[in-house]
């Protein structure tokens, strides 16, 4: 048997370089690169690995290790999880930076390869520097704290382990259903270690996305179902995107007349204007797919996990014998008591498809839901039309924006109340147009995110907005994308602290308390902060501006500038998009010193009962 004496760090990086894909017909790396910031943990071990294969397998230096796992989690979604990229860190601080991000990716069920340093297997110098000691338990490190939000997990204690770990860290990258983050911890001596390895271990492989067809029985009961709607509504969730299923999508619910209400994952699935297109569905829906799911004998939920945004906490969805639950993954299938239909989207799409051949919904539920969106369409027109208020409206500020947005652009946020109003009212022109990461709505993600969406996306235009709260959180990556000459258009809403949550904290009867720097315990003042100043200096293009006509002029600017710029414009902390939307479930407390949580409780109280009765 052929062998090549490695070390274990060296053996990880030419493995991943080995791991191909193919896009279009074009063979491409699968991993498209590792970000890296170097530590005791890691430096010395993968860090001299990674040198050595910078031409295959490029490495790409961050700020924050939260923030470079964001950003090869969106380079991920942007790619349909076709392609990925790895993440490595020292030991201790480094590597938790990255858990919240693994649960980012677990939660919307996205590959990204993490690998932290760890302390010494030998455990000789214990305890060395950033090592978490456990007292009643001498295996325990602080990377167990990955367990719970990796797909798996895997410390590697000796070189040869590398044999099982790393095929089974990529069987689960690509796959379908159990697609999701995976840790390798690497012990810092053993990366260091070397080991006679076999050749054959480190020959190219082509991963092939698998498209597995539902079960035949499955299939029938879900075609009679479809068959007896009469008023069926499809339910687009990222799932559509990650299968590729966006054009069988639109195919089958042109031939079939079915109107087709879209998830955040989801939405871009078809275009805006599609004639079966009713936009978004649940907390953050437009009233045109709310009021279909409301009056819906059928809903064909595809590739959706069905969190509580779309279903409305199960007031709007709640599940039973009107679901089927189209997903690759079986633990989602079975959710809410549906009729699973486990698959893949696009190929049980097309055999459901050729099984309804050309039997088409009743015209009286097309034309209620053709009328419902054009009705949704010109409320969007009125709602993020230009005004002259100083400090806009976040829907004002997204209608400028997507005004200013090509067809092969993208829009980007994350977290706060931006998302709402962006699934509510953004007009995306088609898959990939539209990354949001709401699943786990992480403050944070967004600039992170968009660095790896434009990593993902060379050509057009990516939008990055975030409130000035999340900017406040994470904004370090401007300085890379600097760096890398990979260039993002961000406008920071500057609504003077936690705007959502400040809005979330009245409507559920509490005092204005904590989320508004005017609300603050703060006993010199607001901060003031220059969102602007503060971009420059990390190397943008930056300027501030005031209503919706400064803003639309700076977008023009910024779109010719040669590097990142950064728009900043205040805005209106209290008001928020309501037409549309469904009830959200947040507990109100039974028992309040306050009248107004008294009387939310009343209220919160009667939604209860409505959702028992159900939709």
């Amino acid at each position: 048997m052929n062998t090549i004496r490695l070390t274990a760090a060296q053996a990880v990086v030419r493995y991943l370089s080995a791991q191909r894909t193919a896009i279009a017909g074009a063979e491409l790396p699968l991993f498209a690169g590792c970000w890296a910031i170097f530590g005791h943990g890691n430096v010395a071990g993968l860090g001299e690995a990674l040198w050595h294969a910078r031409e295959t397998l490029p490495t790409f230096r961050a700020h924050n290790e939260q923030a470079m796992a964001h950003a090869a989690i969106a380079f991920a979604k942007a790619t349909n999880r076709r392609r990925m990229m790895a993440c490595t860190t020292s030991i201790g601080p480094g590597a938790l930076n990255m858990v919240t991000a693994a649960a980012v990716a677990h939660v919307n069920r996205l590959p990204v390869l993490l690998l932290p340093g760890d302390t010494f297997a030998g455990r000789l110098p214990d305890p060395v520097l950033q090592q978490v000691e456990d007292f009643g338990d001498g295996t325990v490190t602080a990377n167990d704290c990955f367990r719970p939000v990796s797909r798996f997990f895997d410390r590697i204690a000796r070189p040869e382990q590398l044999l099982a770990a790393l095929p089974r860290a990529l069987q689960v990258l690509t796959d379908p259903a159990d697609c999701g983050p995976v840790t390798l911890s690497l012990s810092q001596d053993v990366q260091a270690e070397a080991w006679d390895f076999p050749a054959a271990f480190f020959a190219p492989r082509l991963h092939a996305p698998r498209r597995q067809a539902a079960d035949p029985d499955e299939l029938a009961r879900a075609v009679d179902r479809l068959r007896r709607a009469e008023r069926p509504l499809i339910v687009a969730g990222g799932g559509v995107l990650y299968a590729e299923a966006a054009g069988t999508l639109a195919a089958f619910a042109s031939r079939h007349r079915i109107p087709v209400a879209e998830t955040q994952a989801g939405k871009g699935s078809l275009p805006w204007d599609h004639p079966q297109n009713v936009g978004a569905i649940g907390v953050t829906g437009s009233a045109a797919a709310n009021e279909l799911a409301r009056d819906a004998d059928l809903v064909l939920a595809i590739g959706t996990r069905l969190q509580d945004f779309t279903t409305g906490s199960r007031a709007l969805i709640a599940g039973g014998p009107r679901l089927i639950q189209l997903n690759v993954a079986a633990f989602d299938a079975g959710k809410h008591g549906a009729e699973p239909l486990v698959g893949d989207a696009r190929r049980t799409l097309e055999d459901l498809g050729a099984a309804l051949a050309d039997h088409a919904a009743p015209a009286a539920w097309q034309d209620r839901a053709r009328s419902l969106a054009a009705a949704w369409s010109a409320t969007v027109d009125r709602v993020t039309a230009a005004g002259n208020a100083d400090r806009p409206t976040d829907a004002q500020v997204l209608g400028a924006v997507n005004r200013k947005a090509d067809a092969g652009d993208v829009v980007v946020c994350a977290s706060g109340g931006l998302p709402g109003e962006l699934h509510k009212l953004w007009r995306a022109a088609g898959p990939g147009a539209y990354h949001l990461e709401y699943g786990f709505s992480c403050m944070g993600y967004e600039i992170a995110g968009g660095l790896g969406v434009r990593m993902a996306r060379p050509d057009g235009e990516v939008f990055v907005l975030v409130g000035d709260g999340s900017y406040l959180m994470l904004n370090s990556e401007i300085a890379t994308s600097v760096t890398l000459g990979r260039k993002l258009i961000v406008v920071v809403l500057d609504n003077g602290g936690f705007g959502c949550i400040n809005r979330l904290q009245q409507a559920t009867g509490g005092a204005p308390f904590n989320n508004l720097f005017e609300h603050v315990d703060h006993r010199v003042g607001e901060p003031g902060i220059d969102f602007a100043a503060h971009a420059r200096s990390l190397g943008a293009g930056a300027e501030t501006v005031t209503g919706i006509a400064e803003l639309e002029a700076a977008l023009d600017r910024a779109r010719a500038a040669d590097r990142t710029a950064v728009v900043v414009l205040a805005t209106d902390p209290l008001a928020a998009t309501a037409e549309g939307g469904a009830w959200w479930d947040v507990a109100v407390p039974e028992v309040s010193g306050r009248d107004a949580v008294r009387r939310a409780r009343v209220d919160y109280q009667h939604a209860l009962e409505r959702r028992k009765e159900g939709p």
